[in-house]
């Protein structure tokens, strides 16, 4: 075995293969310290560190956060973490076993995505158009209510994470662009088609963004981002988005607590398998590196294919 190495070191040196090889993000490797950090600190207590500990500590460690009140699926998350960890310490030879290997984390079954109707996306986009044209709305106002439908119509229409979407450059809004190079997580970028309704609503919104601007101002450099703000990042933050997206569900009659960027993120998905898409094709577009990422889907499909059996099958019941 290697000389003592603190467990700090340790979750830096997992981390750093994490992103070199598995390309994680910034929030997957913050993940991961968390709660690798809370596991260190567990250990400690007993005198034990991540060098030398046994599935025994382990075990105890698991049987702690269920003491604390922690969910099934945030301990079947530290425990993938966990497994991640030692199997890494074992082949770096670090560790001559691997006392992660045998665990077995609470039974759970995978929750199935919130997913919007494509009626009650209608609904939020035909509101959304409905507040620009508010009488009683000011120019900042109507701005930002055209702004938040542009936000809708691309976000439905290619299914970015939120993420992606707040960083879009304002080069996306090219109206001859037909696709969007798309820098997701891991720095992975891909492209991804947009429709003439997502092109004329950036191109809208950047109309109405020019036309609030003084002449003084008309020819001066413009933002690199498609959404600025004046905050750190330069561009619209994710928060902002989602209580938007909220104040504008409830104003449309829908629950707020349904509706978010990734719900529909969700949509755009299932949307898509419903109507006939290849499960493939739709893991290119949401940019999962893992099939069984975007499998989460696949009872829509399965909707699907019930569907046309009971409907098309000539020994179906009528």
């Amino acid at each position: 075995m290697r000389a003592k190495i603190s467990d700090a070191k340790l979750v830096n040196l997992f981390l750093d293969m994490l992103a070199a090889e598995q390309g994680a993000g910034d929030n997957t490797l913050d993940a991961y310290r968390r709660d690798l950090t809370d596991l260190s600190e567990f250990l400690a207590r007993s005198g034990h560190s991540f060098a030398r500990a046994e599935t025994q500590a382990l075990r105890d460690y698991l049987a702690d956060l269920d003491a604390r009140g922690f969910k099934s699926s945030s301990v079947a998350r530290r425990l993938s973490a966990m497994r991640h960890l030692f199997r890494f310490l074992l082949n770096e030879g670090i560790r001559s076993d691997d006392p992660g290997a045998i665990l077995s984390g609470p039974k759970r079954g995978r929750g199935l995505p919130k997913v919007l109707s494509i009626s009650d996306v209608d609904r939020l986009l035909a509101h959304a158009k409905a507040l620009i044209d508010e009488a009683e709305a000011t120019a900042p106002q109507r701005l930002r209510a055209i702004r938040l439908y542009c936000l809708l119509e691309v976000l439905y229409a290619t299914g970015l994470r939120v993420s992606e979407l707040m960083a879009l450059p304002r080069s996306a809004a090219r109206r001859d662009a037909r696709m969007i190079v798309v820098r997701g997580k891991g720095e992975k970028e891909r492209l991804v088609p947009l429709n003439e309704t997502s092109r004329q609503a950036m191109a809208d919104y950047l109309a109405a963004t020019e036309a609030l601007k003084p002449d003084s101002k008309k020819h001066e450099g413009s933002s690199k981002w498609l959404f600025p703000s004046f905050g750190e990042s330069g561009h619209l933050t994710r928060q902002h988005f989602a209580r938007d997206l909220k104040e504008l569900a409830a104003s449309a009659g829908l629950a707020p607590r349904l509706v978010s960027p990734h719900v529909l993120r969700h949509a755009f998905a299932s949307h898509l398998l419903h109507n006939g898409a290849d499960l493939r094709i739709v893991q290119t577009l949401l940019g999962h590196t893992d099939i069984s990422t975007t499998q989460i889907y696949t009872h829509v499909v399965e909707e699907r294919l019930k569907s046309l059996v009971r409907d098309l099958h000539p020994l179906a019941e009528k």
